[in-house]
């Protein structure tokens, strides 16, 4: 496993992080979990990934009952908030109030005094940005928060945010976390280029678009007990799934990673390692084969004229 520095910041990273979104509180259940993360451990990530919304808790709960069998001082664990933790008109947003609850409600699952990382998981039209950044400064001085970032906030939002808290002396964010891939390359135009220039580094999620770009899902096949298969933790590839010219190029990845002795899927988030402005590539993982298989991307060095192949299969919209 390599390290890279969360943009300007001291703080390393493991390339591969494991992100509980879809899998802590539905498809992985408490001895499952453990193994998980054990081997997680094992093969040098460091960085831990969830959420509040996450299973409204179920996530972070699952964690509070596997982390405290590790150093603390050996990993890095972030959490994020902004969705609604209930029906209740205050328990939502990026509110002083909302987002002090939320973080008091993650360390308490997660059995924590501190998370390295907290993200504001939307950018919340209804609160006052400032009001936000000043709450975020005073749990940042408390001690409950190292770092903070930022979660699929435009450019604009995100520079907006660093000028508040330069002119005033609070802490910048320092990370954001976008969705990237080979199939959703968005944020390339302005988000990646703005985090770089304001010394930010970047953590994306669904790296492999869902599992898409692993090709189980070649000619609109969806396997039993796929993501795909499942109405709830499907919703967001149905699309996808019906694109049968874009599952065709995924097929054609293959030549390109046998030559590099990796499935499409270590090809694919290899890839997104080549780019210097990444920190972390956050990946889901229900099983232990699927973190034994991924973490084989990191330190991969994909040769220009094979990146160029890449991209033309999967040029930027």
């Amino acid at each position: 496993m390599e390290y890279r520095r969360v943009g300007k910041t001291g703080l390393k990273v493991s390339e591969i992080a494991y992100g509980s979104w879809v899998t802590f509180g539905n498809q992985v259940e408490l001895d499952n979990a453990k193994e998980i993360v054990a081997k997680a451990f094992d093969l040098g990530i460091n960085y831990i990934d969830t959420a509040d919304i996450y299973n409204r808790g179920e996530a972070e709960e699952l964690l509070g009952q596997v982390l405290p069998a590790y150093n603390r001082r050996h990993y890095v664990i972030a959490t994020k908030t902004f969705w609604p933790m209930s029906d209740a008109p205050t328990d939502r947003g990026l509110s002083r109030k909302h987002l002090v609850d939320s973080l008091d409600g993650s360390l308490e699952r997660m059995k924590l005094k501190y998370v390295d990382i907290f993200y504001c998981h939307r950018y919340d039209a209804e609160t006052p940005l400032v009001e936000t950044l000043e709450a975020l400064e005073d749990q940042i001085r408390l001690g409950k928060i190292t770092y903070w970032g930022t979660s699929e906030w435009t450019a604009g939002q995100i520079a907006e945010a660093h000028s508040i808290c330069s002119a005033r002396g609070w802490h910048l964010p320092m990370i954001n976390q976008p969705n990237y891939s080979l199939i959703n390359r968005n944020i390339e135009k302005e988000i990646l280029p703005t985090c770089m220039a304001l010394g930010m580094g970047t953590a994306n999620f669904s790296p492999l678009g869902q599992g898409l770009l692993t090709g189980k899902y070649s000619g609109g096949t969806i396997p039993a007990g796929s993501r795909g298969g499942d109405a709830k933790l499907g919703m967001f590839m149905k699309d996808n799934l019906s694109d049968k010219e874009m599952l065709n190029r995924v097929d054609a990845l293959q030549p390109i990673a046998e030559s590099y002795g990796l499935t499409k899927g270590q090809l694919s988030l290899a890839w997104i390692l080549q780019n210097p402005g990444i920190s972390s590539v956050i990946i889901g993982a229900s099983k232990v084969s699927q973190v034994e298989e991924n973490v084989k991307a990191s330190g991969v060095k994909i040769k220009p004229r094979d990146l160029k192949k890449i991209e033309k299969l999967f040029p930027r919209a």
